[in-house]
């Protein structure tokens, strides 16, 4: 198993003293596939708009009213944080992938409020509590190992003020198998080979770089995404299911095109989000979080 960066180069973390891995390079096959992927359109095509719309309507739901220091962490080419921006938000975007942020300066110099940067999400350039609200709706994905994990939310609680609100993004334990039933990858034994390693311990591999399969990653158990926030010393309010089954019937995105179609799918997700014994059915998961306060208040 490849790290996520290389081990040779420790970094002292300023608040917890523990060393941390400085990112000097990505594993080719993560590069490759977002060299290959375009994200921006992923989430804005016909079959990633029941993601980004959930994913807006998680975030709107609980952002305070006013304008706001935003930090999107591993904010891609920057398609959250350019709604974000347009709703009023100050919004500091960093990313490691270093076309991302190409892209992402690119939509930046023709939308105010938005500022962008390289940077890993276990080591950011900002002082402490210096943001409102932070969004970590990537970096989960691909940090194989826990203690990267537990150091990437606990830079963004450092990052966010006291009591500021922070939202967590996982790719579902489970994605692989509903993935490969509703797409037919299941009947390929390479696939089923996957599938089983994804149920077993999460982490995911397509080491024969096969189109569509996904890259390097790591697939959460829904109560171990809440699990790791609370580890993190983050104050947990929930856990939900972004796309839900709908996620995974492409017929309906025949839908997205009639409003009040797409009304009924997403109310009817709503309803859902949290009934525990549905979570692992969405593609995605999002842990709503917050940063303790002096007082354990909220």
């Amino acid at each position: 198993m490849r790290p996520l960066s290389r081990p040779d180069i420790p970094v002292r973390h300023r608040k917890t003293g523990r060393s941390i891995r400085a990112v000097t390079e990505l594993p080719r096959e993560i590069v490759q596939h977002y060299r290959s992927t375009d994200e921006g359109a992923r989430l804005t095509e016909p079959s990633g708009l029941l993601e980004f719309v959930r994913t807006q309507e998680i975030v709107r739901r609980h952002l305070p009213a006013g304008a706001l220091r935003v930090l999107d962490v591993g904010g891609a080419t920057g398609t959250h944080a350019a709604w974000l921006a347009a709703d009023g938000h100050q919004v500091t975007l960093f990313d490691i992938v270093p076309e991302h942020v190409a892209a992402a300066r690119q939509l930046a110099d023709r939308t105010p409020g938005m500022t962008v940067a390289l940077a890993d999400a276990r080591r950011l350039p900002v002082p402490d509590g210096s943001f409102d609200a932070a969004l970590l709706l990537g970096p989960l994905y691909h940090l194989s190992d826990r203690d990267d994990r537990l150091a990437a939310l606990r830079e963004a609680g450092r990052a966010v003020r006291p009591g500021g609100w922070i939202f967590v993004a996982a790719i579902s334990r489970f994605a692989s198998l509903f993935d490969g039933l509703a797409r037919g990858f299941l009947f390929d034994p390479e696939f089923q080979r996957i599938v089983s390693v994804d149920l077993a311990s999460g982490q995911h591999r397509n080491d024969g770089d096969h189109p569509h399969w996904f890259t390097t990653g790591y697939f959460h158990h829904p109560g171990e995404l809440r699990q790791e926030c609370l580890d993190a010393g983050l104050s947990l309010l929930d856990v939900v299911g972004v796309e839900g089954l709908a996620g995974w019937l492409p017929q309906l995105t025949d839908r997205w095109d009639h409003p009040a179609d797409l009304d009924v799918v997403l109310r009817f997700t709503r309803a859902v989000e949290n009934e525990p014994s549905l979570l692992g059915l969405s593609s995605h998961l999002i842990a709503i979080t917050r940063t303790p306060t002096r007082s354990g208040f909220m």
